[in-house]
């Protein structure tokens, strides 16, 4: 029998219904399954020092609502870091966020921000690094709290790619695609 005459399985991972990429977007994935991959991001290393990076957020239709580029600087002792970021969106905003990571041995980290509600635990494993945590996003008057899982994948030419999906209640309500860049200069400026 030609492969072409078996029978096809319905599965929602590999067909486009509407509302399926709600629910199976990172789903599938695995850090384990990149640990063969090369080359190996440490993010204790690649975070060291100045970067600048560039991205897009897409809304719940798939749309871009906003652009931006932010400086950032990491700075480590040893298995603990701070990594500073200043974005500068399309519109004119203009925001900061910083980091606190601590690392363990096998690859696992945790971090905080202020803007993080408790601790966001990750791990990398070959040129990949996934992130959890929840987020709280100002919202008109108040904030809402969003659940974020970001993807890290470093790229031969040194380049690291950033894909997070935003949820609440399980359900997707955004994503965010950014690209890292190491740079020679490039403190981030205070506020």
């Amino acid at each position: 029998m030609d492969i072409r005459d078996r029978p096809r399985r319905l599965s929602m991972k590999t067909r486009h219904f509407p509302g399926s990429n709600l629910l199976f977007d990172f789903g599938a994935q695995s850090v384990e399954a990149y640990a063969a991959e090369t080359p190996v991001l440490d993010l204790r290393e690649y975070m060291s020092g100045a970067l600048t990076a560039s991205g897009v957020f897409f809304g719940l239709s798939g749309r871009v609502e906003r652009r931006f580029v932010a400086d950032m600087r990491g700075d480590w002792n040893g298995n603990t870091g701070t990594l500073d970021e200043r974005f500068r969106f399309a519109d004119g905003e203009v925001g900061d966020r910083c980091w606190t990571l601590t690392f363990a041995d096998d690859g696992t980290f945790v971090a905080t921000a202020p803007d993080v509600e408790g601790r966001a635990a990750g791990r990398q494993r070959g040129n990949a690094a996934a992130m959890r945590y929840r987020l709280r996003v100002p919202r008109g008057n108040g904030e809402i709290v969003v659940g974020m899982e970001d993807w890290f994948y470093l790229l031969h030419d040194g380049t690291l790619i950033n894909k997070a999906r935003m949820s609440k209640f399980g359900l997707k309500v955004g994503e965010l695609v950014v690209s890292f860049r190491k740079t020679s200069t490039g403190a981030v400026a205070k506020k």
